[in-house]
């Protein structure tokens, strides 16, 4: 996979600045974690997804990839409905390539 499939184009700002994110993480399977999410929901996340997704983006990658995995607890403060998606997301399969 490349990396960002979907045009930002009509998105506002925000959503843009959330998708590049996403996208750029510094580890690859973080990008594709939280890219192929964005990708698919980005359109769709309301304002206070929005900001549980801004907040997910701060932590260190290993971190949030070991919460993702299941090999750390997730702390109560990121253990949101919005994580809990992007994890069902992630273990689906539906982000990965054909």
């Amino acid at each position: 996979m490349s990396g960002l499939t979907r045009s930002s184009d009509g998105l506002d700002e925000r959503r843009r600045r959330i998708l590049f994110r996403a996208w750029h993480r510094g580890m690859r399977e973080m990008d594709l974690i939280l890219g192929n999410f964005a990708n698919a929901e980005i359109e769709t996340l309301s304002d206070p997804d929005l900001d549980a997704f801004e907040e997910l983006l701060e932590p260190e990658d290993q971190t949030v990839f070991s919460w993702i995995s299941g090999t750390e607890p997730i702390p109560p403060e990121y253990d949101t409905p919005l994580f809990a998606q992007i994890r069902a997301f992630h273990l689906s399969g539906r982000g990965l390539p054909d």
